[in-house]
């Protein structure tokens, strides 16, 4: 068994671009290939607009990296939504900061 040496998150965007590059090296394993068809059928974004809403984001202070990325993820369509991703930390954001979010994400689609 390998050591895990460093954890990093990264968007799902991220994840399909490393899956793409190892599958050009070596064949996928059952959880990588199960992986892979599911990022490629449900992550639409490209990583340009990944990027420029993860900076976006990041305008927000209060936002942690976690929450960040689960965001980007998700892609929230209303405050409901915004409250399901973000769960006890929802009632931190101001209604200025929310509607930025939600703002921020709708340009983008």
């Amino acid at each position: 068994m390998e050591d895990i040496v460093k954890e990093t998150i990264i968007t799902d965007t991220k994840a399909k671009e490393i899956l793409k590059d190892r599958k050009k090296e070596v064949e996928f394993g059952y959880e990588q290939k199960n992986s892979y068809d599911y990022l490629k059928k449900f992550d639409k974004l490209t990583p340009k607009k990944v990027e420029e809403l993860t900076e976006k984001l990041k305008e927000v202070k209060k936002l942690r990296e976690r929450q960040t990325i689960a965001i980007v993820n998700i892609l929230p369509k209303d405050k409901d939504d915004l409250r399901l991703v973000l769960e006890k930390d929802y009632n931190l954001l101001t209604e200025d900061e929310k509607n930025f979010i939600l703002e921020n994400i709708n340009k983008l689609m």
